[in-house]
């Protein structure tokens, strides 16, 4: 009982945990970049809906809409003040950047919307699993989760516009002569990147309350489960978030919260001294 309860709650936690990560995906896909204020990006989409939802009173549905909207412009923002004038003149210092804005975002909200957690309700109800009352809020993050990947790959591989973007990053000047907007390419990847971890935020956001460093932590793990899952791979990164997740709970369940991150973070590193690439990642060719 106490295994099969950890597992439900893994899956929905996983789930959360591989959005976050196919953040880091999609940006790294288009630029060779990463947004490491993507734990902030999720906190932003909690705020924001729940400030519609509460605060305003907005009905759930409009409330998380225009919160993705406005983290989606939030991911423009980044890439616009905190990556692009740096990448163009061959520097890393995009690295700091993106963290200094993150902390820049927390601490705003932190002024702004207070710092007391506070509880956001969303989806009523339960089922039951196996003997075991499950809401309906841990059977949507995964579903959610799932169908967002599926819909990122189609995304990416069916359409003019994803295999244009993903043009991007192998050549970016036979792009430009193609007539690709290289630029807005990436914009829009960081756009889908903080998208996806504000969709993370508004549905985890009911199971550990909305603050202003709520994404810390979180963006830390979908980092370590990015290149775990090989970053160069969606699907990769997805299953590692899910079994990031699982692993965490099982933790929890059966040694106690203090074992949780010593031991999952301990498995990280065994993982990637054994795999270097992640699960699915490929090794970089060096051309000489």
């Amino acid at each position: 009982m106490l295994v099969t309860s950890a597992l439900i709650s893994g899956l929905a936690l996983g789930s959360m945990y591989g959005l976050l990560a196919l953040g880091f995906y999609v940006t790294y896909a288009v630029s060779s970049t990463v947004n490491f204020a993507q734990g902030s990006s999720m906190m932003l989409g909690a705020v924001f809906a729940y400030t519609l939802a509460v605060t305003f009173g907005w009905p759930f549905i409009p409330a998380a809409l225009l919160a993705l909207f406005l983290c989606a412009l939030y991911g423009m923002l980044v890439e616009a003040v905190a990556v692009r004038p740096f990448v163009r003149r061959g520097s890393s210092a995009w690295l700091m950047a993106t963290v200094a804005l993150g902390i820049v975002a927390d601490n705003t909200v932190l002024f702004t919307f207070g710092k007391e957690p506070r509880g956001f309700p969303t989806l009523q109800g339960s089922v039951q699993i196996a003997g075991i009352n499950v809401s309906w809020l841990q059977i949507a993050i995964p579903v959610v989760g799932l169908a967002l990947a599926a819909g990122l790959h189609f995304f990416s591989r069916k359409t003019s516009l994803g295999k244009a973007m993903l043009a991007v990053v192998q050549n970016p000047d036979a792009a430009r002569l193609m007539g690709i907007n290289v630029p807005l390419a990436i914009s829009l990847a960081y756009a889908a990147s903080t998208l996806f971890a504000g969709a993370a935020g508004i549905m985890i956001a009911p199971l550990f309350n909305v603050h202003s460093d709520m994404g810390t932590l979180f963006g830390l793990k979908a980092f370590a489960v990015a290149i775990l899952g090989g970053i160069t791979s969606a699907w990769g990164v997805m299953l590692a978030g899910l079994i990031f997740g699982l692993t965490e709970a099982l933790i929890t369940a059966l040694l106690g919260s203090g074992y949780t991150q010593i031991l999952s973070f301990a498995l990280v590193i065994v993982a990637l001294a054994l795999m270097p690439n992640g699960l699915f990642g490929r090794a970089e060719v060096k051309k000489v």
